[in-house]
């Protein structure tokens, strides 16, 4: 009797245990579906670009990082931002040589344009000097978005070392005015136009299309929902960067090379 007392408490023990799995199981596919859902369509960010162009933007984001990151290792810090099939490298690596096979590596990926080897040989940048880049790339957005005359959606923001490149395919007055809001902003050391500059008619005809594919479903998420490959994300940064008396100098960037495409397109 005592013997099958303990074996009904173990058998009692093992189906509580089996009922909690299926449970907690149970919960955890509700969270996935529920974040599945949330990184789809309404995450595909509304610029000028098509859902196939961001799409395949976000691919060669990734393999870039990954590729650059495994051949190089942790010496180096090299983030990858890519907009239209425009691939630009920031970051830090230790010598020439290793910017160049970075750029190579970035090369051999399918269907990129151009690319922007803006690596500097230097010592890779501390925690607090990413974040600091974070803090200034949200200040940026923002003043982007408060702006009038301009859509903060055609641009993207990238900083590395208080500097900011600014991406998009904007009209030549919409680049002069976005990068003059980025000057302007406390803390930034420089503002670098990497845009791919197209016609105001063709802005208006790019801006209907843009709009219906944000409404489009769609269970890709864009390179926009995460801008640059690498970076450290803000988090809870709270440091705050010493205000300046004049604007950043503002400069177009002289590093655009071929993609494996074959054409540079500014």
């Amino acid at each position: 009797m005592k013997a099958d007392r303990v074996m009904k408490t173990i058998v009692r023990g093992t189906l509580a245990a089996a009922a909690a799995a299926a449970l907690a199981a149970s919960l955890q596919g509700c969270v996935l579906a529920v974040a599945g859902a949330a990184g789809g369509g309404a995450l595909m960010a509304t610029d000028r670009r098509t859902v196939g162009t961001q799409t395949e933007d976000r691919e060669i984001q990734v393999k870039a990082y990954s590729q650059i990151a495994t051949e190089l290792g942790d010496a180096t810090h090299v983030d990858v931002t890519v907009f239209n099939r425009r691939v630009l490298l920031t970051g830090e690596v230790q010598t020439d040589a290793e910017k160049q096979r970075a750029e190579q590596i970035a090369r051999g990926v399918g269907n990129v344009e151009s690319i922007v080897n803006e690596l500097a040989i230097a010592p890779k940048t501390s925690f607090s000097d990413r974040a600091n880049d974070s803090y200034l790339v949200t200040r940026v957005k923002t003043m982007l978005i408060a702006e009038k005359g301009i859509s903060a959606n055609d641009f993207k923001v990238v900083g590395e070392r208080g500097n900011i490149y600014l991406m998009g395919l904007v009209t030549e007055h919409e680049g002069n005015l976005g990068a003059a809001v980025a000057a302007n902003v406390p803390g930034v050391m420089s503002v670098v136009k990497v845009f791919q500059y197209i016609k105001p008619e063709d802005a208006q005809t790019l801006a209907p299309a843009a709009a219906q594919a944000a409404s489009a479903p769609s269970s890709a998420q864009s390179a926009e929902a995460e801008p640059t490959v690498g970076a450290v994300p803000m988090g809870g940064v709270t440091a705050q960067p010493l205000d300046q008396q004049t604007p950043a100098p503002v400069t177009n960037s002289t590093q655009v090379h071929p993609g494996s495409a074959g054409q540079v397109k500014q």
